[in-house]
């Protein structure tokens, strides 16, 4: 995987909160699936490219963060040596592709979504939360939330140390936006309502499962998505990188991670689906490159 080393960086679509202070003390209510699981990184992974909060009653939202140094940071000459900026990149490439791909899909217009990068804890409009949680997708205020040292831990201690899982992640969340954008999660939230608590988490597993899909669709396009100026973004992506990402889902599937937790695997706890259903949507989504064939019904 190459990034277009003239490709124009652009920070504006992430928030730089990293030393601000955070806000809120520990998770303060953000709710957290898992069904059970266990441990600090079963903690974190249960919302690993899979966090999408419903809003609760806590507000927050309400700090913005100071772009000066990242953006100061990807204006330099090796800038896509920078983790940050690498990730940086990764987003301009996926809100490239959906801004065309909506309207040509789902005849929506696409709504930009913020990346809301933070040390250790953050305020949201779902609540207040910390690293501990992992990357999310919060509908309050429709941002990504990621602390990026959360990569760390998916690469050292969860077995998926390829570079492609980082902007697998970030594809991932931004599809739980797509999802939002269509009113996909509003039907899942709907259906969910009366049913059992293993209804619930099986509906929460569709959902997630084309999350994945949608991973997989933008992956097919990246080498295609352009800057502002229409420079490309990416100047290669191997198949390699694309078996990099088929590794990270199978890492955070729920049987791994009970497993992992020295839990018995449990089906019904299953919020995110199984390392393999995990690993075939993205692969689904990848070999169609097209966003219908990630359709699922709620």
């Amino acid at each position: 995987m190459e990034l277009n080393e003239n490709a124009d960086i652009d920070t504006s679509q992430v928030e730089d909160r990293r030393g601000s202070g955070g806000g809120g003390g520990g998770l303060g209510g953000l709710p957290i699936g898992g069904g059970g699981l266990v441990g600090v990184i079963i903690t974190l992974v249960v919302a690993v490219v899979g966090g999408y909060f419903g809003i609760n009653q806590l507000g927050g939202g309400s700090e913005t963060g100071d772009n000066t140094n990242i953006t100061q940071t990807c204006e330099q000459d090796n800038a896509t040596q920078q983790l940050e900026c690498r990730n940086v990149l990764y987003i301009n490439s996926i809100q490239a592709y959906w801004n065309k791909a909506t309207p040509q899909y789902f005849n929506k217009q696409y709504e930009p979504a913020t990346t809301v990068i933070f040390s250790q804890r953050v305020n949201t409009a779902c609540g207040a939360a910390d690293s501990g949680v992992g990357p999310f997708y919060c509908p309050g205020d429709n941002k990504v939330y990621i602390d990026l040292t959360f990569y760390d831990v998916l690469s050292q201690q969860l077995g998926a140390p390829g570079e492609f899982a980082q902007p697998y992640v970030l594809a991932h969340e931004y599809g739980h936006h797509i999802q939002d954008i269509t009113g996909q999660e509003a039907k899942m939230r709907q259906a969910q309502q009366g049913a059992s608590d293993s209804q619930q988490n099986a509906l929460s597993v569709k959902l997630e499962l084309q999350a994945d899909c949608y991973a997989g669709v933008w992956s097919k396009a990246a080498t295609e998505t352009t800057d502002k100026k229409g420079q490309k973004l990416f100047t290669s992506l191997t198949q390699q990188d694309i078996q990099e990402g088929i590794q990270t889902a199978g890492q955070i599937g729920d049987d791994v991670l009970q497993k992992r937790s020295g839990n018995p695997v449990n089906p019904e706890e299953f919020t995110h689906g199984t390392a393999a259903q995990r690993q075939q949507n993205f692969q689904k989504g990848y070999d169609s490159g097209n966003p219908e064939s990630c359709d699922t019904s709620f």
